[in-house]
């Protein structure tokens, strides 16, 4: 039986689009924001650890490309399979959505049994290669060892969540991120402080709040709340079932996953041509980035379950209706970011630093890095876009170009042509934005012409 109703008494397919979009995105961008927040958290108690604090956050910040790693591979299950639940739930087809839900269910539990082993097993060699100390090996293995403890909960946190947001729930959605978050912050101080287990209580306060979060998910998964719920005859790893969810997985994956191998080449690159200067400058590039890029991810996180729906329903009037409402929209607020940047940087440097040096540098670092921000919309719209209609192949393609064919190739093929070296490095981003989007959009309108005769 085919269902449209989600919470509040919205329905994915009959409800104006406008509306519909604003009701599942604005707690989707919510929760980015709070996740943001939950991963500052610890970063910033830890930092003010008496005598140890600077060495302890540089060794928390070794395990940030592990546990982005990690993430990655909640992305690679949930990103996927809850796209394809949407589609078979546009189709009527609640059975294989349900499906879906369990086989995923299954892979993710089985990738944080390995994701543990390996952590316990090698972590401290990858923490080494990643950029470790003599000084805080100590502190970043502390906080790794209780991490890789409770990657069953981040991994089940983070990937059935997609499945609650794929159904329209994204107040719920919203509420889980939230929950985690709230938890953390009260648990840090407790176990840092009071209990005086330092960067141990930071790592464990983080996997105790990812677990109340998965408790949160498993309940209301489970519940008659729910449409989709986990049952147990699902369970069984299908690879029909799993593997085009994996597939269709790759393109977000791919897009996390290089984020920490995008870092170190930056770094590299910037610390060799203007030395910290420059790589402080690029720390505050990437955290505009990064928040930046959070309300975009909320907006396209709201149209996925709306575009998903209707594509598997075959009303692909409202498809394309949909893209042009989240393209419109992304359009805006990515123009309005661009022009602050352009004309105020200062404003978004003054919250990383007061050093005049540093915001003088990375005034016009600004300009030059954010150039092309004002049509990464496209970009992110197109390609998520692809993920929402199931298009595995275009979408991982996508992931790949922007940032491994051509990003991280031109940090090191533009200094060579270019005499201002440290312009050159900050100047890949915006001639690789440039190039991906045209590529991106030249794709997605062929994919456009086709959506009269959707794939079953």
């Amino acid at each position: 039986m085919q269902t449209n109703s989600i919470a509040g008494g919205a329905d994915l397919g009959r409800d104006a689009i406008g509306p519909l979009l604003r009701k599942l995105a604005v707690p989707a961008i919510l929760a980015q924001i709070v996740n943001l927040l939950y991963n500052l958290v610890d970063r910033m108690y830890i930092g003010h650890i008496k005598d140890i604090g600077p060495d302890a956050l540089t060794g928390v910040g070794v395990c940030m490309p592990v546990i982005m790693a990690i993430s990655a591979f909640a992305a690679l299950v949930s990103m996927g399979g809850a796209p394809r639940a949407s589609i078979m739930m546009g189709r009527g087809d609640h059975e294989q959505a349900e499906n879906i839900l369990g086989n995923c269910t299954t892979l993710l539990t089985i990738i944080a049994v390995l994701l543990t082993l390996i952590v316990s097993v090698f972590g401290q060699s990858i923490l080494m290669a990643f950029g470790a100390s003599e000084n805080t090996i100590g502190y970043a293995w502390e906080y790794m060892q209780i991490y890789a403890i409770g990657t069953i909960f981040v991994q089940l946190a983070l990937g059935l969540n997609a499945f609650i947001n794929a159904q329209g729930f994204a107040r719920i959605g919203m509420i889980t991120v939230v929950i985690g978050a709230v938890c953390n912050i009260v648990l840090d101080p407790i176990f840092m402080f009071i209990f005086g287990m330092g960067v141990r209580g930071a790592a464990l306060a983080t996997i105790l709040s990812q677990a109340v979060s998965c408790v949160w998910i498993l309940r209301f998964l489970t519940s008659d709340k729910s449409h989709l719920r986990i049952r147990r005859k699902y369970l069984l790893l299908r690879p029909r079932i799993f593997l085009p969810a994996v597939a269709l997985g790759l393109s977000p994956f791919i897009m996390q996953f290089t984020e920490s191998v995008l870092n170190v080449c930056f770094n590299t690159s910037l610390q060799r041509y203007g030395g910290d200067i420059a790589v402080g400058a690029m720390t505050i590039l990437s955290s505009v980035m990064q928040f930046t890029m959070l309300p975009l991810q909320g907006l396209t996180q709201g149209a996925q379950p709306i575009i998903s729906f209707n594509y598997g329903a075959g009303k692909t009037d409202r498809v394309k209706q949909t893209f042009w409402v989240l393209l419109r929209w992304a359009a805006v607020y990515a123009g309005a970011m661009w022009a602050l940047c352009m004309l105020a940087p200062q404003l978004l440097i003054s919250v990383f630093t007061d050093s005049a040096e540093l915001s003088e540098f990375t005034r016009w670092a600004m300009r030059v890095y954010m150039a092309a921000s004002c049509i990464f919309s496209v970009q992110l719209a197109c390609q998520q876009t692809f993920i929402a209609l199931g298009n595995s192949k275009t979408s991982a393609f996508l992931a790949l170009l922007r940032k491994v064919l051509l990003l991280i190739p031109f940090i090191y093929l533009l200094p060579q042509l270019i005499d201002n070296q440290v312009l050159a490095v900050f100047l890949a981003e915006p001639v690789a934005d440039v190039i991906a989007v045209s590529v991106t959009a030249s794709l997605f309108a062929r994919e456009y012409r086709r959506l009269d005769s959707p794939k079953k």
